[in-house]
C-alpha cells in the first residue's frame, strides 16, 4: 500500500517571525515508523511547502498514488486542514483519507456531525502508532475497524466512534522516521538545523488552560532511556544535527529519570549539543542539582510555563501562586548558563490595559530572556473555557483558526475582544521593545545575531520610528493586523 503522511502549514510567530522555526512533525514520523513493513510511505511537513501548496500536493499524489493518506491537524489549523483534504479527494478520489491529531481527538464528535465529515474516511483519537497500524491491515483484509480502539470509521456515510483505547507501552513505540521517506527537508531555527526529540508524554499538573489531558489523560508515560539515545544517536550522527528540540509536555516530572537521562547523554560526549526543553518552574526551582546536570548534558534552552504575574490569574489558569517559584526556577536555569523562555499569557477576565502592561513588566522584572506571549484561549473541551463561557467572556466561540495564541478570542471585564487584541501588541512594543538576543544566543549564532543587533535592526529601527511618526499606534498596529491575517492564508487553496 503506498501511504501518505501529511502536518499542517499553518505556524504562529509567538516567540519570532513565522519564517524563522520550522520543525518536523513528531506524529507522522512515529505513526511511519510503527506501521508494518512491505508499504510504500512518505511524509511530507508542509510547513516547508507554503508557497506551494496545492501545485506541491499535485505534484506528488500524480507521481505516488497513494491509497491511504494520513492529515495530522491540531484545532487552529484545521480549517486549512478540510482544503487540503477536499483538494486531496478531487486529485485522487480513490484514496482513503484519515484524519489524526488533536483536533480529531478532542472535536471527533463535532467533526462527524459536520459538512467537513464528507472528506474523511477515518479518524484517529489519541495516540495514533498503533490505531493506524491497525487500521492498514483492516484495509487489507487482516483486521477490522470496529475492534480497533480509538477509531472512528463510516457506515452508509455516518461516523461510528469505537470507544477510546489505552494510553500506550511506550517501550513498545518505535524511533520515528528521519530516512528518505521524509520528502521535506529544511527543518531550522533561524540558521540551525533542528530535529525533533521526545523522552516521555503527558503531564500530570492540574492547568486548566491546556488541553492535553485530552490526548493521554492525567498522565505521564517514559521511552526508555536506551531507546532515546538511540533516537539522539540517529540526529546527531545520521542527520548531523546539534539542536534539537524535546516535545515532552513536562520533563522533569520525574527528576531521578532526568538525571539519568542526561548522565546517559553526558557518556556520550557529544559536541556542541544543544537542547531545549519543556518544564514546570516548580520542579525546576527545588532541584538545583537536576538543572546542573542538565546544563552539562546540553540543555541549553527551557520553556517555563510562567503565565502571569497575578495571584488571582495564576489561581484562576490552575497554577497555584507560583510567582516565588518562577523566580527561583530562573535563578537556576541562568546559574548553570541555561536561557529561559518564559511562556506568558494575557487576557484574564479581571484584565485590562494596566494588567497587561503589569505582566509584560514582570517579564522583565523576573530577568526570563525570551518571552513567549499568547492571549487566553478557550480551547475546545477545556475547564478554562468552560468558565469563560459560564462568565460571558467567549466572543468567538467556533472560528478555531484564530485559537493559535496569537489572536483575542475573549474579552474581560474592561476590554472589548477588539481592545484587548490591541492592548496585547501595542504593550508588547512599548515595554518590551525590539528584541535582544540573550547572551547565549549570541554565542552560539554570533553571524547572526551580529547581522541582527548592528545591520537589520537599525534599518528596520529607523524605518518603524518613522512610520510611528507619521501613523501613530494604530497605524502601525493595522500593518501588524494585516500581516498576521495574511500569514496562514494560502491563496492556491481558495475554492476548497
Amino acid at each position: 500500500m503506498n501511504i501518505l503522511l501529511l502536518s499542517m502549514p499553518d505556524i504562529t510567530p509567538v516567540v519570532i517571525h513565522e519564517s524563522a522555526v520550522h520543525m518536523p512533525n513528531l506524529g507522522i514520523a512515529s505513526i511511519a515508523a510503527n506501521l508494518d513493513p512491505g508499504h510504500e510511505i512518505r511524509l511530507v511537513d508542509l510547513v516547508r511547502k507554503r508557497r506551494s501548496l496545492k501545485k506541491y500536493l499535485s505534484r506528488l499524489v500524480r507521481d505516488f498514488k497513494p491509497d491511504l493518506i494520513g492529515l495530522s491537524s491540531m484545532t487552529w489549523q484545521f480549517d486549512t486542514c478540510v482544503k487540503i483534504a477536499h483538494l486531496l479527494k478531487t486529485l485522487r478520489p480513490q484514496a482513503t483519507l484519515v484524519l489524526g491529531g488533536y483536533h480529531a481527538t478532542l472535536m471527533y464528535e463535532e467533526v462527524a456531525n459536520s459538512p467537513d465529515a464528507r472528506w474523511f474516511d477515518y479518524m484517529v483519537r489519541g495516540e495514533g502508532e498503533i490505531i493506524m497500524q491497525r487500521l492498514v491491515r483492516a484495509l487489507e483484509g487482516n483486521d477490522t475497524v470496529e475492534h480497533i480502539p480509538g477509531l472512528s470509521y463510516k457506515r452508509a456515510g455516518i461516523f461510528r466512534h469505537n470507544a477510546r483505547g489505552e494510553n500506550l507501552d511506550l517501550a513498545d513505540i518505535k524511533p520515528p522516521v528521519r530516512d528518505k521517506r521524509r520528502l521535506t527537508w529544511g527543518y531550522h531555527i533561524v540558521t540551525k538545523k533542528v530535529e525533533v526529540l521526545e523522552t516521555s508524554r503527558g503531564c500530570t499538573r492540574s492547568c486548566n488552560f491546556c488541553c492535553m489531558r485530552h490526548m493521554y489523560g492525567r498522565s505521564f508515560r517514559t521511552y526508555p532511556i536506551e531507546r532515546v539515545l538511540a533516537d539522539l544517536d540517529n540526529i546527531y550522527y545520521e542527520r548531523k544535527t546539534r539542536w534539537v528540540f524535546l516535545s515532552d509536555d513536562n520533563i522533569v516530572l520525574n527528576v531521578k529519570r532526568v538525571m539519568q537521562l542526561c548522565d546517559g547523554i553526558i557518556a556520550r560526549n557529544y559536541k556542541n549539543l544543544m537542547l531545549t526543553v519543556q518544564a514546570d518552574c516548580l520542579t525546576i526551582a527545588a532541584n538545583e542539582e537536576m538543572v546542573a546536570k542538565m546544563a552539562q548534558a546540553g540543555f541549553r534552552i527551557v520553556f517555563l510555563g510562567i503565565e502571569n504575574g497575578s495571584k488571582k490569574n495564576l489561581s484562576q489558569a490552575g497554577k497555584g501562586d507560583i510567582v516565588a517559584a518562577s523566580k527561583q526556577a530562573i535563578a537556576n536555569c541562568h546559574k548553570h548558563g541555561i536561557m529561559v523562555l518564559a511562556g506568558l499569557i494575557f487576557g484574564f477576565p479581571d484584565d485590562d490595559a494596566a494588567a497587561i502592561r503589569e505582566n509584560y513588566e514582570f517579564f522583565q522584572e523576573i530577568g526570563a530572556d525570551v518571552p513567549y506571549c499568547q492571549l487566553l484561549t478557550p480551547y475546545p473541551k477545556t475547564g478554562m473555557r468552560q468558565q469563560l463561557i459560564e462568565a460571558g467572556m467567549v466572543v468567538n466561540m467556533d472560528d478555531y483558526k484564530r485559537y493559535n495564541g496569537l489572536w483575542a478570542n475573549v474579552r474581560t471585564r474592561h476590554l472589548s475582544m477588539e481592545e484587548l487584541q490591541f492592548e496585547f501588541w501595542l504593550q508588547r512594543e512599548q515595554v518590551l521593545g525590539w528584541w535582544r538576543p540573550p547572551q547565549l544566543l549570541r554565542q552560539e549564532g554570533r553571524f547572526w545575531t551580529s547581522l541582527w543587533r548592528f545591520v537589520v535592526k537599525p534599518v528596520l529601527k529607523r524605518s518603524y520610528e518613522r512610520k510611528l511618526k507619521e501613523q501613530g499606534w494604530q497605524g502601525l498596529y493595522q500593518e501588524a493586523e494585516a500581516h498576521w491575517r495574511g500569514m496562514n492564508h494560502f491563496p492556491d487553496l481558495e475554492g476548497y
